[in-house]
C-alpha cells in the first residue's frame, strides 16, 4: 500500500497555462479521499462565465495573491490576499478577478469532519 503520493504543479502563475480553465485539481493527481483541493489563477478583469452551487460539498476559498469579488447569493464579497472565505453547499456563487488572483480551494462534505489537528494526531 502507498503511504503518500507527490506532485509538481507548478509555479502559481503558471497554473492558467499547464491546466485547463486555470486550474490544478489535485483529487485525480493525489487520489484524494476526502476531499477535493484545487490550485487556480485567474488572469485579471475575468468573470467566471457560470454561477454554480453544490449538493453536499462546502468550498473553503484561501486567496494567495491578487483582488477580485466572490459573488454569493447575489451579495458581492471583496477579496484579496490572505482572504479566506467557507461558502455552505447551497449557496449561489462565481467569482470576478480585479487583479491576477491567485487561489486555493478546498471542497469537503458538509458536517464531516470528526477530529482536526492535535485531536487525530499522536506522537510517535
Amino acid at each position: 500500500m502507498v503511504k503518500f503520493k507527490s506532485t509538481e504543479i507548478g509555479k502559481l502563475e503558471e497554473i492558467g497555462k499547464n491546466y485547463e480553465n486555470g486550474k490544478a485539481f489535485l483529487h485525480d493527481i493525489l487520489d484524494l479521499t476526502g476531499c477535493e483541493i484545487s490550485v487556480s489563477s485567474m488572469p485579471a478583469g475575468i468573470k467566471l462565465p457560470f454561477n454554480h452551487k453544490h449538493k453536499q460539498n462546502e468550498e473553503i476559498y484561501i486567496f494567495l495573491k491578487g483582488e477580485g469579488k466572490i459573488i454569493l447569493d447575489n451579495e458581492e464579497l471583496k477579496v484579496k490576499e490572505g482572504s479566506c472565505v467557507k461558502v455552505s453547499p447551497d449557496t449561489v456563487r462565481t467569482m470576478e478577478s480585479k487583479t491576477d488572483l491567485e487561489y486555493i480551494c478546498i471542497q469537503a462534505k458538509i458536517n464531516s469532519l470528526e477530529q482536526f489537528g492535535l485531536g487525530d494526531a499522536e506522537l510517535c
